[in-house]
């Protein structure tokens, strides 16, 4: 049975810092400035033989009735009620602040073992403000680092008293009993939402979640690190990131804004499918386009989803419309599916659903190597190569290297010589001969080895 910790406590006591320590990667955005953590954020961690899910939150703080402040908390409490064992964590370096002992009474009214850490006790620094921690009546201080990962084994030892024994182990098996499978309708589709600030993203997927998972509100930049939650989608597995919102590079001036849009290109390039959310009001802007263009050369199947639709006048042929528009400006994922949503009231959710899993589809492709080779003579008979420098360029054959993306080497004689127009017509064509909508599609080209050049060596 899985066991749940969460870690809590003021801003700035640095844990998020621990959360990367205990799950071993740079997930959550470290930066001085308090209260960078904003929704809480799962991660499988592992110390030692223990393995347990880590939950980071926002800092306990207090504010009005409704404001961001205390949507934040509200969302460290939901992470407190999920967890089995709360990490309350104070900065042994400045000592107990008023904020800390409040916060305790929040925590021992919370009903649930805590282990108390002294974070950034490097050195003798923190050693008077681990003893002024006795007087939470919490228990015994845990001093460590989790910047520079000292005090773990001590960390260990107070996890392990107050986490099950591990079950005994299972019953071993025959290799025969272990069936292995790589279908990949299997997997989870990693789902990354990304778009300009306020677009809608994080709304969209409270919708599919059916909760208020993620903090939303007016004012933009609202999200600042990408946050994954698991979504089952009738019978279907899905990871979805939820994003900070991209503005134009010449905008972005704060360090913690950059940190924002780093972890946003992390969450692209680990997902297979990234949905493009724009606004119905200010759709296809230049920034909207510079995104489309990023998730294309990364390699990402792409959907388009045009968010808000509930405040559009619903006239015959606006879908239409946006899918011409869709081509218009992007022709290097033409037919990229694209959906028309309200992430406030649900609309075209399920079409959303089915595009992503759509995307999918083609993203995973594989071409039966005699079909390709029929189109390939087809296309080239159709639309010869250009003579260069008074030679003709000879394409012998074409293989499919791999799919996500699907990706194709044509041989050749000089690759260097084919001009980048006859690549993007053998894509067009490939695209449309095969029903590969929107997705990308590399084509990369390789000189056929010449049988006859040693001999040329040898006159010479």
């Amino acid at each position: 049975m899985p066991f749940t910790i969460a870690i809590i406590g003021r801003p700035n006591v640095g844990k998020s810092t621990l959360f990367n320590r205990l799950v071993g990667q740079k997930l959550a955005l470290v930066d001085d400035e308090p209260g960078v953590t904003r929704d809480r954020r799962e991660g499988q961690a592992r110390l030692g033989d223990l393995d347990f899910t880590v939950i980071d939150t926002a800092g306990l703080d207090e504010g009005p009735r409704g404001s961001l402040t205390a949507r934040m908390q509200e969302q460290t409490e939901a992470a407190i009620a999920a967890a089995d064992v709360l990490m309350f964590v104070f900065d042994a370096r400045a000592g107990l602040t008023p904020t800390d002992r409040s916060f305790a009474d929040f925590a021992r009214r919370a009903n649930k073992p805590v282990v108390l850490v002294a974070n950034k006790s490097e050195g003798r620094h923190g050693d008077a403000g681990a003893l002024e921690s006795y007087a939470l009546g919490l228990g015994d201080p845990i001093g460590v680092s989790a910047e520079h990962g000292e005090g773990m084994s001590d960390l260990y030892d107070a996890l392990r008293a107050v986490m099950p024994e591990p079950a005994e182990e299972a019953e071993e098996f025959d290799d025969d009993d272990i069936i292995e499978s790589d279908d990949i309708s299997q997997r989870p589709i990693r789902v990354a939402i990304v778009g300009r600030p306020n677009a809608g993203k994080s709304t969209l997927i409270n919708y599919l979640l059916g909760e208020e998972r993620l903090l939303t509100s007016s004012e933009a930049g609202t999200t600042r690190d990408s946050i994954s939650v698991e979504l089952d989608w009738k019978g279907r597995d899905f990871r979805i990131f939820d994003t900070a919102g991209l503005r134009r590079r010449s905008r972005i001036e704060e360090k913690l804004e950059k940190l924002s849009v780093a972890d946003t290109l992390r969450a692209v390039r680990f997902a297979e499918v990234v949905v493009l959310m724009m606004d119905v009001q200010n759709k296809f802007e230049e920034q909207d386009l510079r995104i489309a263009d990023l998730i294309e050369r990364e390699g990402r199947a792409l959907v388009i989803a045009v968010n808000k639709w509930d405040l559009m006048d619903r006239g015959s042929g606006r879908i239409a419309s946006l899918r011409t528009d869709a081509d218009h400006w992007l022709p290097q994922v033409k037919g990229a599916p694209i959906v028309a949503v309200s992430g406030l009231t649900g609309d075209g959710i399920d079409g959303l659903m089915t595009a992503i899993q759509s995307a999918y589809a083609v993203w995973n492709r594989r071409v039966p190597t005699a079909a390709l080779n029929r189109w390939f003579e087809q296309a080239v008979d159709a639309n010869p190569p250009p003579a260069v420098s008074g030679r003709r360029l000879k394409l012998n054959y074409v293989t499919q290297a791999k799919a996500r993306p699907p990706s194709f080497i044509v041989f050749c004689s000089r690759a260097d010589a084919v001009p980048e127009s006859y690549l993007r017509y053998l894509v067009n064509s490939l695209r449309g001969f095969f029903d590969l909508p929107g997705t990308p599609i590399r084509v990369t080209l390789r000189e056929k080895a010449n049988p006859f050049a040693h001999k040329r060596k040898r006159k010479s």
